[in-house]
């Protein structure tokens, strides 16, 4: 299968990549691959892809928040580029998405037919996305994942090892209900949803759920370091952004298939024994 992957260089294409290696791969990488150009179209056009799977994004949340339009004109019109030239060469679109199109006001997982609700410029611009890329594209699937860690970049499970070395202290919302995921098992899941015909929105997290203060609790025991970790609350944090309370997925589409992830602690303990290889 021809199979074009964008943002092939994030964390998750990292795991695409590795994943998929027995498929024939086109890399979509910025910049030679830039949402902000025209020229994305011909990109995927002439690659001729059987499935284009859409991970590249603006994923700066904070940053969105003085730049709203450039992260609606890469995460909205770059991906209706894409969604465009995939619909013209009849191929499949898997685009990935996040947890932030809803608003936190539930109180149980939502589901992938639940109202949205952005609250900040990051979300609105990738349910913008959502929004286009179905309506461009007949053959599109949504995957809305949560809280992305992986090997490749920057991410919160990286942050919180290196702060656990260098401060004598870690302050971590407490507020604030997810579910971390690994960039690997989403891979996965993708690997097994390119096998078959399925459209629409689909929700990819890790299994069950936990604070961002739970998490990073987690984190630093598996590392068997010694420093406190102190909850605060979302409004201690000063962060430009404005984060939904309560963003638990519920993995419905796929468990209908019998597709399911591992549980977040889970994952975690995995990832770190990777990260201790990586390091060797």
């Amino acid at each position: 299968m021809r199979i074009l992957i964008t943002g092939a260089d994030g964390q998750l294409g990292h795991e695409l990549q590795q994943t998929l290696s027995r498929h024939d791969l086109t890399l979509g990488i910025y910049p030679t691959f830039d949402l902000l150009k025209p020229e994305v179209e011909s990109f995927v056009m002439d690659a001729c892809p059987d499935v284009v799977i859409h991970a590249a994004a603006y994923t700066n949340v904070e940053q969105a928040e003085q730049e709203p339009d450039v992260a609606m004109s890469v995460n909205a019109d770059g991906t209706e580029r894409v969604a465009r030239a995939v619909s013209k060469i009849g191929a499949r679109l898997i685009c990935l998405s996040t947890d932030y199109v809803f608003d936190g006001q539930k109180k149980v997982p939502y589901e992938e037919t639940d109202p949205t609700n952005p609250l900040n410029a990051y979300g609105r611009s990738k349910l913008e996305g959502e929004r286009r890329a179905l309506a461009c594209c007949s053959n599109t699937l949504i995957i809305r994942t949560a809280w992305l860690y992986g090997l490749h970049g920057n991410n919160f499970v990286k942050t919180i090892m290196q702060r656990a070395v260098e401060q004598k202290e870690l302050r971590v919302v407490a507020d604030q209900r997810g579910c971390p995921t690994h960039a690997g098992d989403l891979a996965a899941v993708i690997a097994q949803v390119v096998k078959i015909d399925l459209r629409g929105i689909a929700h990819a997290t890790g299994d069950g759920s936990c604070t961002w203060y739970e998490f990073a609790s987690k984190i630093v025991a598996l590392m068997g370091v010694a420093i406190a970790v102190r909850p605060i609350t979302t409004e201690e944090a000063r962060r430009a952004a404005v984060r939904p309370p309560y963003t638990v997925l519920a993995n419905r589409t796929l468990a209908q298939l019998g597709i399911t992830m591992p549980h977040w602690e889970d994952a975690l303990v995995r990832f770190m024994q990777e990260m201790r290889a990586a390091a060797c």
